[in-house]
């Protein structure tokens, strides 16, 4: 497994951190892009134009990048780099895993609560075993993930997943085999990663008030 969680296989596509050196599946690293004015621009969709700058999901790899003048020697040239750069990074990454756990509700691929998420699991219809991170520690240990690499997800508090889901807090919830499961998987290592190290607390707290000011959100 490399930084940011990513499993190494074979057929993934591969590219190298600019801070450790390091080549691995381009899951466990961020693309960034030369943007306007030449600032330095998150690129998560992968789809943004101009040569990429990749830099492993881990806070550490990204405070560095942009403090010791790593993406301009990348460049090749100046660059402005902001100074927040990885708790943009880190607020744009749990925007996308919430919206993509938002989505699988949408099509029938999730499901919430201590007996839906139980029965999911039970059944082998999960993927995903998804768990706030500051619910309590008996409640989760309650609950097994599903057989496999990586299927626990708990890089999101209660109430960033209970935006996923319309609700104030989520605990418990469960992501089923489908087509959204291998995208939330990999959107959640990378969240892990940047997180980690950091004063939780402070994070989730600053994430879930920036995207709870986005607006209501339905129930689902």
């Amino acid at each position: 497994m490399t930084r940011g969680g990513a499993t190494k296989t074979r057929d993934a596509p591969e590219r190298r951190c600019i801070v450790t050196r390091e080549s691995g599946p381009k899951g466990g690293l961020i693309r960034f892009v030369v943007g306007p004015d030449d600032v330095i621009v998150p690129d998560l969709a992968e789809r943004l134009p101009g040569p990429g700058i990749w830099v492993c999901a881990d806070r550490a790899a990204l405070e560095k990048a942009a403090g010791k003048g790593l993406f301009a020697r990348a460049a090749k040239r100046a660059v402005r780099v902001p100074p927040d750069l990885a708790d943009v990074v880190e607020a744009m990454l749990a925007t996308r895993l919430i919206d993509r756990i938002s989505m699988a509700r949408k099509a029938g691929e999730a499901v919430t609560g201590l007996e839906k998420t139980k029965a999911a699991l039970v059944s082998g219809k999960a993927a995903l075993l998804v768990q706030a991170s500051d619910g309590s520690e008996r409640g989760r240990a309650a609950l097994r993930p599903p057989e496999g690499v990586n299927t626990l997800v708990e890089c999101l508090s209660a109430r960033e997943l209970g935006l996923a889901f319309g609700r104030d807090n989520v605990i418990h919830a469960a992501v089923l085999a489908g087509g959204l499961g291998e995208r939330i998987r990999d959107d959640a290592l990378r969240l892990a990663g940047v997180r980690a190290g950091m004063d939780r607390r402070t994070s989730r707290d600053d994430a879930a008030n920036g995207l709870a000011g986005e607006g209501p959100r339905g129930k689902g």
